[in-house]
């Protein structure tokens, strides 16, 4: 479903015209005046948006607000921006006309968000002053929002599925969710329906409808399979989990073979590969569209490291590269942003807690499971970074295990630019300046990670996919 044009136009000062947002009715318009302050507030189920001007005998000031309810996304025009709290700017000159008020021609933007991080904060910022510019002094402002992409979840029903379901369904760029599963996907579908936000939800189960699940999408999320129990390594996931992989990109490859494919089902060190070796043999592999979901590492390493360093987490940010299974995922410490100094201690202390997250979280549910609702975020914020990069921004970068020629291994974990035919460029600067530690941890991480590929690689040449 798209998005309607929400308009406001100034008409004598006084009259204000809105009609209506996804079909819903603003609920709210307020209009007060106090002394020579001006507070306009409206406000839908989706959507809040106040502007708030201050009238002065020589300049004026305007706030301009936009709070997504729906949150894990929202657009402006033709820019997007992803941020679960909302984000708020602040222009203090002329800049446009709303009501007679001037404003001003420098902004800031803030933002109460973790979902991205501050570079996609700054592109927003920068897109919104362009916005603007554009439409200098005219006396209306019109906000397009637009759902343009289908998204298929196969393993909805599942414990990362439920919350990923959930997660990816606030997403305004969303238009349709497909949700699969060979058994219970009907009540999850029906729970999630229920949500007012744009997606349309449908539900698939078992092998017969898959088919049906998978047409005219844009991107699929895989994280289909079993957890990890105490006293399970991710190796013997993999009998298991790998046929698993192996049917459900088999139907990809015959039903949206040009969509963007991420793979969560572990142990993605080999489960990716698996699914590279089936894309091949179906001759539609691109290496561009598969990715291995290695978010969550960075979100670990960004919030351990905020917590160690007392840091504002937002502005955090720790490149992760390798792989996604214990000392095969090395954060770069060094690379951290803002700036910041370990000590050898630290280092070794963070990067060995980061390695050994997912141990932590499957211990701490004594046998009730893994990693399943950080897992969810994780996968979110990439699902999310791959529609906004779909949606044509040019500011769109991820840690992704993709087919990398940034070391001797044909996958690698690395920081990658993403746009609307997915991976644009492999960030080779993040392997440059690599302190001792960490190129010491690389070498010796690329015997696991290569054995763990040619696994996955092995397990299809002697099992050939379904013609």
């Amino acid at each position: 479903m798209q998005g309607q044009d929400i308009w406001s136009r100034t008409c004598g000062g006084e009259t204000y015209e809105l009609n209506k947002l996804y079909g819903q009715p603003i609920h709210t318009l307020q209009r007060v005046c106090v002394k020579s302050r001006l507070f306009i507030r409206f406000e839908s189920p989706t959507w809040k948006v106040s502007l708030e001007g201050c009238k002065m005998a020589a300049t004026s000031t305007t706030n301009f607000s936009i709070r997504s309810a729906a949150s894990a996304g929202s657009k402006l025009g033709p820019y997007s921006q992803s941020k679960p709290s909302g984000i708020r700017f602040n222009s203090t000159n002329y800049l446009w006309n709303f009501n007679g008020l001037k404003t001003a021609n420098s902004v800031s933007c803030e933002s109460k968000s973790s979902l991205l991080g501050s570079e996609s904060t700054a592109a927003l910022k920068r897109s919104y002053i362009g916005k603007v510019r554009k439409y200098n002094m005219i006396s209306y402002r019109k906000v397009q929002l637009q759902a343009s992409y289908k998204v298929a979840v196969l393993g909805a029903a599942g414990g990362i599925g439920q919350p990923l379901a959930l997660l990816i369904k606030m997403s305004p760029l969303v238009s349709a969710l497909h949700l699969y599963d060979i058994a219970n996907v009907k009540g999850v579908a029906a729970d999630l329906s229920h949500c007012n936000t744009p997606s349309q939800v449908l539900d698939f189960t078992g092998a017969s409808e898959l088919a049906a699940c998978l047409k005219d999408v844009n991107v699929v999320v895989i994280p289909a399979g079993v957890p990890r129990k105490p006293g399970m390594t991710r190796d013997d996931l993999f009998n298991i989990n790998a046929n698993i992989v192996k049917t459900l990109v088999e139907a990809v490859a015959d039903n949206c073979p040009d969509a963007f494919i991420h793979i969560i089902s572990n142990p993605v060190n080999s489960t990716m590969p698996i699914a590279a070796e089936v894309l091949k043999q179906k001759g539609v592999y691109d290496p561009k569209k598969l990715f291995g979901v290695t978010t969550l590492d960075v979100v670990r390493a960004n919030t351990f490291v905020a917590q160690k360093k007392n840091l504002k987490l937002i502005d955090v940010d720790v490149p992760v590269i390798g792989g996604h299974a214990g000392i095969t995922i090395l954060p770069l410490l060094s690379k951290t942003k803002p700036s910041v100094t370990f000590t050898d201690e630290e280092v070794q202390e963070l990067t060995v807690r980061i390695q050994n997250a997912g141990t932590e979280v499957v211990e701490a549910k004594a046998g009730a499971g893994s990693a399943t609702l950080s897992m969810a975020y994780a996968a979110a914020r990439f699902v999310e970074s791959s529609l906004r990069a779909l949606d044509g921004d040019s500011d769109v970068y991820e840690c992704t295990f993709v087919e990398s020629d940034l070391t001797e291994l044909p996958f690698f974990a690395s920081r990658v630019k993403l746009g609307r035919n997915g991976v644009e460029a492999l960030i080779s600067s993040d392997l440059q300046g690599l302190s001792e530690y960490e190129q010491k941890a690389l070498e010796e991480l690329k015997p696991e990670l290569k054995a763990s590929i040619e696994k996955g690689v092995a397990f299809i040449q002697k099992q050939p996919v379904t013609a």
